[in-house]
């Protein structure tokens, strides 16, 4: 087996490390870079963009290319989020809660170093378990039916409720209006419209890109034109010394990555579950295994990087259900998953034993694209810092058009610049009272996952809802959940009897 291996990772190194292919990997991760940091674009539309170009390239170029652009996304995306408040990705949101108030701290130097080493992390302990355990994960991942899809998203949502800021019945509350918006539009197993009051622009839903640009970017916008005054702190001069990390930064983020690199490797493989998903739930396992939760959205370190650890895994091990059983866990995957079939490749089992050369030559291209990020992007820390630099009336305007042009180029419809500014007004009105947006985008992506998986359960199950206990993954992962509530109410009932102790 270890010879097995050993023989394709040299076959993997010997395709990624063409001066073809390296170009490509380059170009990619340099792409998707830059399209992270500028906000309201994202992998989806930079890879539906530039797909064309790949159909004139070898596949194992395009392929590299487009994964490439997929992962760097996710690390460009964390660069606006810190500095600006504005996730260039939605799965770089999670990283807003505590990027931005370290950079208000002057530390972003520090938060994007961070950032680097848990993308690095993540991103290599990803690739490894991909090499070493594709088809053990695979075959987990085939375990998973719609009662155990339903269990897990189940399991999600009360985490948003749970790590909300401020009380839990506000959490649950912005969930439920979340897991709302989200079922607008046609519902796919009647065809009737629901919620869309008769418009078209409503038919296919709201969009995502609108809701995450509108609720973290636009309110961001709002929040600063009512304050005239500019409280972000300036670091007037960057040094090297600016962006290194204390040791109590590095003593809580190391186990912090690590953390987050679990959840994203396994979310990862989840079709459905995806690297949004995935950073959520890591942070809301580092402020539920913090000793003093009231830190989160304050700037601490583990809020930055455990969820960057958890979505770079989650990116890379996301390639696992699409190469080796033919099943995209999210449209990005459903892009490249195109491009293999266009090509003539069929993703699936025999895909390993059929195209060893593309296989393993993209996932030793996954190595390099990691080393590339580290080193393009270590020495751009001080570049993407001076954009704090830049007088708000100028910044902000033009962050208002990249939004607008950015989720207008998804599906040039009008109508999702209108939604996007809506979004932003329901976010600023949100910050001001004290309502958390995490909570109602987490309930915006995965409530009509659970509405669907629930319907196919009851489907399967004729309408039986045994079905949940009688199966054991699904039965554990809900025991889960009701144990992260129990926790929850009697920690909060805990505090409300320090801070009100009762007369004897």
């Amino acid at each position: 087996m270890s010879g097995d291996l050993t023989s394709n990772i040299l076959l993997g190194l010997q395709t990624a490390l063409q001066p073809d292919n390296l170009w490509f990997c380059f170009l990619g991760v340099l792409l998707g870079t830059i399209i992270g940091v500028v906000p309201g674009i994202g992998a989806l539309t930079a890879i539906a963009m530039l797909f064309p170009i790949t159909l004139h390239l070898q596949p194992t170029s395009a392929i590299i290319m487009l994964a490439g652009i997929f992962y760097g996304s996710s690390y460009g995306g964390s660069t606006a989020s810190i500095l600006l408040n504005v996730p260039g990705d939605p799965n770089a949101a999670a990283t807003c809660l505590d990027g931005y108030p370290m950079a208000r701290q002057g530390r972003a130097g520090v938060a994007l170093t961070l950032v680097a080493g848990g993308s690095f992390i993540g991103g290599s302990v990803g690739i490894l378990l991909m090499m070493a355990f594709s088809p053990l994960l695979a075959s987990l991942a085939l375990k998973f039916g719609p009662p155990e899809y339903f269990a897990l998203m189940t399991l999600g949502l009360l985490a948003a409720a749970i790590i909300s800021e401020g009380s839990m019945v506000k959490g649950l509350a912005m969930v439920l209006l979340g897991i709302f918006l989200g079922t607008i539009g046609t519902d796919v197993y009647t065809g009737i419209e629901r919620f869309t009051f008769g418009s078209p622009s409503l038919t296919d839903g709201i969009s995502m890109v609108a809701v995450t640009m509108g609720l973290f970017g636009i309110s961001e916008v709002y929040a600063t034109a009512t304050d005239r005054a500019e409280n972000v702190a300036r670091q007037s001069k960057i040094t090297f010394c600016s962006m290194l990390p204390t040791w109590d930064d590095i003593r809580r983020a190391a186990p912090a990555a690590l953390r987050g690199t679990g959840v994203g490797a396994i979310l990862g493989i989840l079709p459905g579950a995806g690297s949004t998903i995935a950073a959520f739930m890591s942070y809301s396992l580092e402020k539920r295994l913090s000793k003093d939760p009231s830190r989160f959205g304050r700037g601490a370190v583990e809020g930055v990087t455990a969820p960057e650890a958890a979505n770079n895994a989650a990116d890379q091990t996301a390639f696992i259900p699409t190469l080796t059983l033919g099943i995209p866990g999210k449209p990005t995957m459903a892009i490249i998953m195109g491009a293999l079939m266009i090509h003539g490749i069929q993703p699936g089992p025999l895909m390993l034993t059929q195209k060893p050369d593309l296989f393993w030559g993209l996932v030793m291209s996954f190595w390099v694209g990691n080393l590339l990020l580290l080193v393009l992007n270590l020495p751009l820390i001080g570049i993407w810092i001076r954009l704090l630099t830049i007088p708000y009336k100028l910044l902000f305007p033009a962050i208002l058009v990249f939004i607008c042009l950015g989720v207008y180029s998804v599906n040039r419809n009008p109508f999702e610049v209108w939604t996007v500014l809506a979004f932003g007004g329901l976010g600023y009105v949100m910050r001001l009272c004290g309502f958390p947006i995490a909570a109602l985008l987490l309930g915006f992506v995965l409530g009509p996952m659970v509405e669907e998986n629930f319907r196919r359960t009851m489907i399967i199950a004729r309408g039986s809802p045994a079905i949940f206990i009688d199966r054991p993954l699904s039965a554990a992962i809900l025991v889960l959940a009701v144990l992260a509530v129990g926790i929850a109410v009697f920690s909060g009932l805990k505090r409300r009897r320090a801070a009100f102790p009762v007369a004897e």
